[in-house]
Formats: C-alpha cells, structure tokens, sequence
C-alpha cells in the first residue's frame, strides 16, 4: 500500500493507470534503448511536477503507467502532462516515428480496484508468445 501524501490543507492517496497506445498499434518500443528513454524522460517529468511513477510497462505497441500526483492535478492534466513532453522528446530523438501520434485511457485506482491489482496488471503485461517463452514485459520500476 502506498503511503499517504500531506499538503497545505490535505491528505491524498492518488495513483492512476494510464495507458498511451500508438497509433495504429505499431509496435514501436520493443527496443530497449528506446523503453529507457521513455523511462528517462519520465523521472525527469517526475521530478518537474512532483510525479511519482511506481511501474511503466510495454508490449511494443502501448504504454502502461502507474503514477500517483497530488490533488491539484486533474487526470487529464497528467495525461497531457506525460504525453507531450514525452512525445515531443522521442520524436526530436528518434525523427524516423514522429508521425506517429498517440492515443490513451485513464483508469483510477479506488471502487474495488486496489493499488496492488493494478501494480499486478501492469507487470503481467505481455503477448501471450511472451509468456509462453517465460519472457516477462519490460517492467520499469521507479522505486
């Protein structure tokens, strides 16, 4: 369980799962220096905005993210957040995937849904020949 966050004039507890799915599903972070950019870039917006990510994970073709924010921060603002400076940042760095655009989902943590149900989801992710081959996806933990 996560621990409880104090400011001004509250106590909060938010996580979110968002995933960011690519344009036409094309599978474009299976390379591995192209995840920990991703990841890199991520804790640099975590540090900007006081994000904390808990688990990023890929199958290639979308992106799972595990991340708690204060209260001040609607989840479309997070959303909007990680997806531009991301997106901005890969695409000046790999040019050959700049027309690819991004799409997502946001799920919230809470009605039945706990933080270690969704941690489990997001590293249980993966193409079903992956898990046959006992390859796990490539879980990014930000502990």
């Amino acid at each position: 369980m996560t621990e409880l966050k104090h400011a001004c004039h509250c106590v909060y507890q938010i996580r979110y799962h968002m995933v960011f799915c690519i344009k036409y599903r094309k599978k474009l972070l299976f390379e591995k220096d192209r995840v920990e950019f991703f990841k890199e870039i991520c804790f640099e917006i975590g540090e900007r905005y006081w994000f904390e990510f808990d688990a990023i994970g890929t199958d290639g073709d979308h992106v799972h993210i595990f991340v708690g924010a204060a209260p001040r921060y609607a989840p479309s603002r997070i959303m909007q957040i990680i997806k531009s400076i991301t997106a901005k940042n890969i695409f000046k760095k790999y040019p050959d995937i700049k027309k690819q655009l991004w799409g997502g989902y946001i799920g919230t943590v809470g009605d039945g849904v706990t933080t270690d149900i969704i941690k489990r989801y997001v590293e249980t992710q993966g193409t079903k020949e992956e898990k046959e081959g006992c390859k796990q996806m490539k879980l990014l933990d930000f502990k």
